[in-house]
């Protein structure tokens, strides 16, 4: 049997992925958890993994294509045949030619039901299986808003059935034959799919000639209008659908869309007039309002600040030779998601230093029998357990703020992010659970993630769920820096290079190792009074550890 296998869910808000390579052929024979193809996201490089054991059959894409999740990517022979397809999801009855096919996806449901139709001999009565007929491309279920007619009722032919309601349109499903309902197979709140049977019914068609004459010609069909001679000529179908006072009547002219589509529309802001519609005569989507939205946050992201219009760049070619190449994936996603978070989070950053001169000593001396587990005893290690302790202290820290909502989320779990410089742009794994874990533990995790952001190898799943994330450049240098809040969440440590500097100690002053601190946080949850005792407590814990123990 062929099997399709479809790219799977990616994580959340991810709905796509670039394909770097493919790893197998066509009449490769595979294994289970076999990786097949190599992809990226905007948050990592992963191996998706076969769900199946068979032979390659068909390779439906190729290196460099950009694919969706729950598209095919390859068909996978499980028999160790090479049996034709199993179409799974929009099955073609055999007794529907290739013209009512072709007739089905330019008027949807009407002319799909002509696959139903059976020929009687003269005179005589058929019980036939009424089934839900192919509603249009991509759509496989439909939710189930009123049955129409109820067991022992008489229909006629093009009698409306029952209504239903898909992701583009709410829809009548019309009789094909006349009859006597035998049987009702759906409920009202039900999800039918394509191909279900939903009604029995006894036909009472007469004789074989009815039905033909009854049967629209195709070549009297005309072809699809477009959704702007649509417009000009004030033809836009209404569509029926169960309206509430939050659902306002939909007039002629207006954008042709579902109520649900209309009501999301309405719940996220959007003017629905406004969305581009990528369905048949510019029918609008979920998928649609979803992809406006997201236009239109990166303009807000790209144009600096709201209300910020961005300005054109020149024509640097006129002052001399320039070079210009494209961003990488992960640049461009975090130069969206930065500017983002600097447009959205009122930013203020809060600076300090804490004495390590004996913590130092301890890590130094400590770190040889972390180096045996596999490890490095570090500064951010050593800040991993501080921070998670803080968090307890200072729950607000520990947050998301959810604006539409007027809401303030504060999490049991201390997760926490540990930004990574790569040859590829910035990556932030996520130690999970760092208020469960030692210091040994935690070194070796930390080491890693590190390492495997460096490879791109990591997961998605070790790139979310942080609560809040340390970046430290004291490899590098500097004396301090501003952290940009990585939304969502509500607080950032900067951590810069230490140095000995002399500092007045019982009447002297004495050389102590003292490292720069630089917390960013979002003035909309946390005060500055409360983030400068968040941050003066990280620093009594760096240099009075006992202070954890004491309070955790």
């Amino acid at each position: 049997m062929a099997l399709d296998l479809k790219l799977p869910e990616l994580g959340e808000n991810i709905d796509s992925a670039d394909v770097l390579t493919v790893l197998v052929k066509n009449g490769d024979k595979i294994e289970k958890d076999q990786s097949v193809i190599e992809i990226e996201t905007d948050k990592a490089t992963i191996e998706v993994p076969s769900t199946v054991t068979g032979t390659i059959t068909d390779i439906k894409i190729k290196e460099g294509d950009k694919i969706k999740v729950g598209q095919i990517i390859l068909t996978v022979d499980d028999s160790g045949k090479s049996p034709d397809k199993k179409i799974v999801e929009q099955k073609i009855p055999d007794s529907e030619s290739k013209k009512e096919h072709k007739l089905e996806k330019h008027t949807e449901v009407k002319e799909s039901t002509l696959a139903q139709k059976e020929k009687v001999p003269s005179g005589g009565k058929k019980t036939i299986d009424f089934k839900l007929p192919e509603l249009g491309e991509n759509i496989e279920t439909a939710d189930v808003l009123t049955v129409l007619v109820k067991k022992g009722e008489t229909i006629k032919k093009d009698q409306s059935l029952l209504e239903i309601e898909t992701d583009k349109a709410t829809i009548e499903v019309p009789s094909n034959v006349r009859g006597k309902i035998l049987d009702v197979l759906i409920k009202e709140g039900e999800k039918a799919k394509v191909g279900q049977i939903i009604f029995k019914i006894e036909t009472s068609d007469s004789t074989e000639e009815n039905i033909k004459k009854d049967t629209p010609k195709e070549e009297k069909q005309e072809p699809p209008k477009t959704e702007e001679e649509i417009r000009q000529k004030g033809e836009v179908e209404v569509y029926q659908s169960l309206e509430t006072e939050s659902q306002p009547p939909i007039k002629r002219g207006a954008a042709p869309a579902a109520p649900s589509v209309r009501k999301l529309a309405r719940e996220l802001g959007v003017n629905i007039n406004k969305v581009q519609g990528s369905g048949p005569a510019g029918r609008i989507s979920m998928d649609d309002v979803k992809a406006y939205v997201k236009k239109l946050n990166l303009e807000k992201g790209s144009a600096l600040g709201f209300g910020i219009k961005a300005e054109p760049l020149p024509d640097f070619s006129k002052f001399g030779e320039i070079a210009a190449e494209p961003m990488s994936k992960i640049r461009s996603i975090t130069a969206d998601h930065l500017s983002y978070a600097w447009s959205t989070i009122p930013h203020v950053t809060q600076f300090d230093k804490a004495d390590i001169t004996i913590l130092d000593q301890a890590r130094k001396a400590y770190n040889p029998k972390v180096e045996k587990a596999g490890g490095k005893l570090t500064v951010t290690s050593i800040l991993l357990k501080v921070i998670a302790a803080g968090m307890k202290a200072f729950p607000k820290f520990n947050s998301s703020i959810d604006m539409e909502k007027k809401e303030i989320i504060y999490k049991k779990y201390y997760n926490v992010g540990i930004a990574v410089d790569t040859d590829n742009g910035l990556i932030v794994p996520v130690i999970k659970n760092v208020d469960k874990k030692n210091l040994t533990e935690l070194s070796v995790e930390m080491g890693q993630l590190a390492e495997k952001a460096r490879k791109r190898k990591i997961s998605l799943e070790e790139l979310q769920g942080a609560s809040i994330t340390i970046t430290n450049l004291g490899g590098i240098g500097g004396t301090s820096f501003t952290p940009i809040v990585n939304s969502p969440e509500v607080a950032i440590l900067g951590v810069s290079r230490g140095s000995f500097e002399p500092v007045y100690i019982d009447k002297t002053f004495k050389p102590r190792l003292m490292l720069p601190l630089s917390l960013s946080y979002d003035h909309r949850i946390i005060d500055g009074a409360d983030a400068a005792r968040f941050l003066r407590w990280v620093c009594e814990a760096l240099e009075q550890p006992m202070k954890i123990l004491l309070e955790e």
